[in-house]
């Protein structure tokens, strides 16, 4: 196709994020709307995503990955969106111009109103866990082994150990036990599950796959390929337990040992990142330190469910789309969001005061350790409680939510500084 010159919003991955944020910008008076995806195809990882789980707050169905996805691209398409597929951008400037390059595409040079950043997340590799041993074949991340299996119809071995329970290890375990293979077991070197605990269930429990929490992979073992694994216990510092290793003979290890936001693009432009997240600083309506430039999905930190990526990405579309109508916020009018006790992070990291005299503010975020029992989950302004939702747990590998009500705007306008803490009943 035939890029413009100039567009009134342009956003930078077509997964669930970018997708919705392209849509909500259009339903909200933005006339051009591009969206830039370096892969070949629209939907960014739900296309190899194809168990099911996905849609049940968008659509109050559970539909599988592909399905999720395609609604989105079918709305997208009568929306009038523009697409550039196999489209890598090579840089975006504070000023929000955009250089890119392509197969069919060439160089491509525009600037836009507006940028909505929905790169998405890297999954963390064996260098970045420093896991000792040979290089044999035989390691792979959980993401390429579900490419492989699900779309490429490759499996990459017979008998495997699985490091991590995040979601993605968990299901893949139940995927590879339906295609045949073994799992002999699941580590993780948190004293905690990582992951949902539904994953657990239905992936691991239900086909009777051994988790051992606060074990870890001492080495691998193999030449020119995995032929075991030595595994250990270690402490509450993280540190080997002498006589605790275990050799588990496997021909395959999988890694989902932690997603990591993907913000080469973001840096470049000079967007500030939060270390806790990986993602940009952003406000209630996504909008990071750069005038224009806003984030969502994956990109700002990983969500557990994807409708949780879809509605951030229509927020950040909407608050686009107003953007590039110069539709501006004030700097005054915001107000920091601030972790308290056991709160990881909070995103967002800010709020504009007056969204409250239009709608309630939604705000995400994990906890340090786990508390099994009932909690509160408060937002305070110093000593005066602001608002406080009950939940009958709190785990960090499950993102908790709570709504500001508009009723605490008279609150909030006095304000200088807002505290979420999680706290026993």
């Amino acid at each position: 196709m035939t890029t413009k010159d100039r567009y009134d919003v342009v956003i930078i991955g077509a997964g669930p994020g970018g997708l919705a944020a392209a849509i909500a910008a259009r339903q909200n008076g933005a006339e051009d709307v591009l969206v830039i995806e370096r892969d070949k195809e629209l939907g960014g990882i739900l296309q190899q995503c194809i168990h099911n789980g996905f849609g049940l707050e968008t659509f109050q169905q559970d539909l599988p990955g592909p399905s999720y996805a395609q609604r989105f691209i079918d709305q997208a398409l009568d929306h009038g969106v523009e697409f550039l597929l196999d489209t890598m951008v090579l840089d975006i400037s504070s000023q929000r111009r955009i250089f890119a390059t392509g197969k069919h595409s060439g160089i491509v040079d525009l600037t836009a109103r507006s940028v909505v950043l929905s790169m998405g997340c890297r999954e963390r590799t064996r260098a970045q866990i420093r896991i000792p041993g040979m290089r044999p074949a035989g390691v792979y991340t959980a993401g390429t082994a579900q490419r492989w299996v699900n779309v490429e119809g490759f499996m990459p071995g017979s008998r495997y150990v699985i490091l991590g329970s995040g979601d993605i290890g968990m299901i893949m375990a139940r995927r590879l036990t339906l295609e045949g293979a073994h799992v002999e077991r699941v580590l993780e070197v948190m004293p905690y599950l990582t992951g949902l605990t539904r994953n657990y269930v239905q992936c691991l429990m239900d086909f009777d796959i051994p988790l051992q929490l606060s074990h870890t992979v001492k080495r691998i073992i193999g030449h020119k390929r995995v032929e075991a694994v030595e595994t250990v216990r270690v402490d509450e510092r993280w540190n080997p337990i002498p006589g605790s290793e275990e050799i588990i003979p496997c021909d395959t290890m999988l890694l989902s040992v932690g997603l990591i936001p993907e913000n080469e693009l973001s840096r470049q432009a000079g967007v500030l990142i939060d270390p806790l997240t990986g993602g940009p600083f952003v406000d209630d309506s996504f909008q990071t330190n750069i005038p224009g430039i806003f984030a969502a999905g994956n990109v700002v930190h990983v969500y557990d469910l994807v409708d949780w990526v879809s509605e951030a990405g229509r927020l950040a579309g909407i608050s686009a789309a107003r953007f590039a109508a110069q539709v501006r916020r004030k700097e005054n009018r915001l107000v920091p969001l601030l972790a308290g006790e056991n709160v990881r992070y909070v995103v967002p990291h800010r709020m504009d005061r007056e969204t409250l005299a239009e709608t309630p503010v939604r705000l995400q975020l994990r906890v340090r350790q786990p508390i099994e029992s009932p909690v509160w989950v408060e937002v305070r302004n110093r000593t005066n409680l602001i608002a406080r939702k009950g939940e009958l747990y709190a785990r960090p590998g499950e993102i908790i939510t709570l709504e500001i009500p508009t009723t605490a705007y008279d609150e909030v306008q006095k304000a200088d500084e807002l505290t979420l803490a999680v706290v026993k009943r």
